[in-house]
């Protein structure tokens, strides 16, 4: 591993632990030329996935740049960073299941919206602008009009807002939570 202060790829691992539900490894490096110490750390990646932009570009996947997005939408939100990162792995495994090896980025940004719909409607609404390109108020009247529905729902079933939220996903299912 190639430090990232010195760029020597003479480095030593000092520690390694599991994190994240045993989904990955975190290694605390030392490096042996400068003395820098940094963390790293390994996954399971089940396949390469190239997304494909709006444009028709096509460019690999990044796990942080779907995590940044996702941290963007909760910043200032009272939601353990453990969550987050949760979320962020059930997105990700839910992309390689999928079993293609292109994407497109809709794909993905309907999964995150689901996901935050079910975490944190605040989140969600601030995603939602920019993901689906908010040009007036009337677009956000919409979300917070789509939210007061599930909260109703939730109101008149007693049923948790998760509960609602996967029982929308399911197929068949809308017309039961309206």
């Amino acid at each position: 591993m190639r430090c990232p202060y010195c760029g020597c790829e003479n480095t030593q691992v000092k520690d390694s632990r599991p994190t994240e539900e045993n989904q990955s490894i975190r290694r605390r490096r030392n490096c042996e030329d400068c003395g820098g110490r940094f963390t790293t750390f390994e996954r399971v990646q089940l396949r390469e996935i190239t997304v494909i932009k709006r444009s028709g570009r096509r460019v690999p996947f990044d796990r942080e740049k779907l995590s940044r997005s996702v941290e963007i939408a909760l910043r200032k939100r009272p939601i353990q960073s453990e969550r987050i990162d949760r979320m962020v792995s059930g997105i990700v495994r839910q992309l390689e299941s999928m079993g293609e090896q292109e994407m497109p980025s809709s794909v993905i940004g309907e999964l995150i919206m689901e996901a935050l719909k079910g975490l944190d409607p605040v989140a969600y609404v601030r995603f939602a602008s920019v993901y689906r390109d908010f040009r007036e108020a009337a677009d956000f009247h919409e979300v917070l009009g789509e939210i007061a529905k599930r909260d109703k729902a939730v109101d008149e079933t007693g049923a948790s807002r998760d509960e609602v939220a996967k029982t929308a996903r399911r197929p068949g299912a809308a017309a039961k939570v309206e």
